[in-house]
This record gives C-alpha cells, sequence and structure tokens, in this order.
C-alpha cells in the first residue's frame, strides 16, 4: 500500500465510529435478504430460478462478509459473532429485507428495489477515499450487475405475464413500497463520512434510486401507490418476523459454536 493510501486508511475516533455503524447497516441488509432469498431453495417455480435465485443469496451473505470484514479491520471485531451470536436488538438493517419472503412476485419485486439501490449506492463506495471501502466496492458492484438484471427481468415477466401474475406483483407493490424510504435513511454519523468522502450519505441516494426505479415501472405500465405512507420504523427497529429468521439463521453456529456457519 502507497503512503497515500496508507494516510487515507488511518480514520480519527468519530470517522471510525460512523464507519462501523454505516459497515454494519449494510452488512445486515445483506446478510438478512440473502437469507430470505436462502428460504426459495428448493421452492423457486423453476429448477433454473432455484439454482440462480441460490446463488444471488450465496452473493448477499458473501457481500455481508466483505462489510463485517472491513468492520473487522477498524474495530477488532468477529463478523462470526456479529452475524451468529448477536440479539435482535442489536441488527442495523432496513425492515424491508426482514419481511416474510411473500410470493414469487413479492422476492422479486423486493430484489429488484434493494439491487437498485445497492448498484446506485456502490457506484458511489467504489470512489471512497477509505481504500478498503472501495476495493470492497467493486468486487461486490461486479455481481450486483447480475442481480439488478435478474430481478429486472423477472419484473417484466411478471408485469406482462398473466393476469394473475400482473395482479401478484400489483399486490407486492403496494404491501413492499412504504419499506422503500428505509434504505436510504441515513444514520448519525452518515454526514461526516460523505464530508470525508468515505460513503455517500444514503438521503441523496433517494433521487437516482426512485428516478431508476420509477422508469423501470412506468415502462411496464405500472405506478407506484400514490397514498403509500411510509412505514415509521428505522433500522434500529424491528418486527417479529426478524426473530424467527435469527432463530433459525444463527441455530448450527449456536448449537456448535466451532463450526463455520458462513
Amino acid at each position: 500500500m502507497s503512503a497515500s493510501k496508507a494516510q487515507d486508511s488511518r480514520l480519527d475516533a468519530e470517522l471510525q465510529q460512523a464507519l462501523v455503524a454505516r459497515l454494519t447497516a449494510m452488512a445486515d441488509d445483506e446478510l438478512i435478504l440473502g437469507h430470505r432469498d436462502s428460504e426459495w431453495t428448493g421452492h423457486a417455480p423453476l429448477l433454473e430460478e432455484d439454482i440462480a435465485l441460490a446463488n444471488i443469496a450465496q452473493d448477499e451473505i458473501g457481500h455481508a462478509l466483505l462489510w463485517l470484514q472491513a468492520r473487522s479491520e477498524l474495530d477488532g471485531s468477529d463478523p462470526d459473532e456479529l452475524a451468529f451470536f448477536r440479539e435482535v436488538g442489536a441488527f442495523r438493517n432496513a425492515r424491508l429485507v426482514e419481511l416474510p419472503k411473500g410470493d414469487w412476485a413479492f422476492t422479486m419485486l423486493r430484489q429488484y428495489l434493494f439491487d437498485a439501490f445497492e448498484t446506485e449506492l456502490l457506484s458511489r463506495l467504489r470512489d471512497s477515499r477509505y481504500p478498503p471501502l472501495a476495493e470492497a466496492a467493486a468486487k461486490a458492484a461486479k455481481e450486483e450487475v447480475f442481480h439488478l438484471r435478474h430481478s429486472g427481468l423477472w419484473l417484466e415477466r411478471l408485469a406482462l405475464g398473466t393476469d394473475e401474475s400482473r395482479s401478484r406483483l400489483t399486490s407486492a407493490l403496494q404491501r413492499i413500497w412504504p419499506y422503500l424510504p428505509q434504505l436510504w435513511q441515513p444514520l448519525p454519523g452518515d454526514a461526516a463520512l460523505q464530508r470525508a468522502g468515505i460513503a455517500p450519505n444514503p438521503a441523496d441516494l433517494e433521487q437516482p434510486v426512485m428516478a431508476r426505479v420509477s422508469a423501470a415501472l412506468a415502462a411496464l405500465g405500472l405506478e407506484p401507490p400514490a397514498d403509500a405512507v411510509p412505514n415509521p420504523g428505522g433500522r434500529d427497529r424491528h418486527g417479529e418476523a426478524l426473530v424467527s429468521l435469527l432463530v433459525d439463521m444463527q441455530s448450527v453456529a449456536r448449537a456448535d459454536p466451532g463450526v463455520d456457519a458462513w
């Protein structure tokens, strides 16, 4: 590592605390969504999709590990402990990703909305002045290209397929939309990270994400629900769905702490 990059890698206490919080939120989003996607293994509507979504789930969980390892470099935390031994109140994922998997239309729409957000986020994180973050984002972005293409094609297939598939997609849109703003809900230290050129303020991603999503929906003759009231929950407020998910996700590691649960 060059002297300039080494200098960029040293953060003061305020920035380190802010980045730890942001990395935790990013990791938790990926980890929980990956687990939700994995629940389709053996149950997807097509064999090819069973394989495809299992691979996407593996990618999301791999991204979570990238962010947790980046956090570990800052505070010495153990990714295994964070993923498999934290209690529900310590998780910082958006509630969007913890909602039960629902039907296939719900899963594909949620995946598309998250992919649209993550695509915008990663494109900015690749330019981070903190080299470990930029390098991890560049790696994740390569896989995210496939994720967004895959979920976008399923949106088209569901919207233009049968009356039932379009009806299910419309119902999923009504249910999911109120949770979407939680993805760009800022954390207390995000403004400092933005000023330092380390990470964007997620609030600034609302416009590009909404532009991308609205254009995709409009091309399919769909509109976001006009009367949707944003869900008031934040990244420190979770539902019962996350409680039951963690019981399942953490069961192997807690039963045998020496096992590799990833």
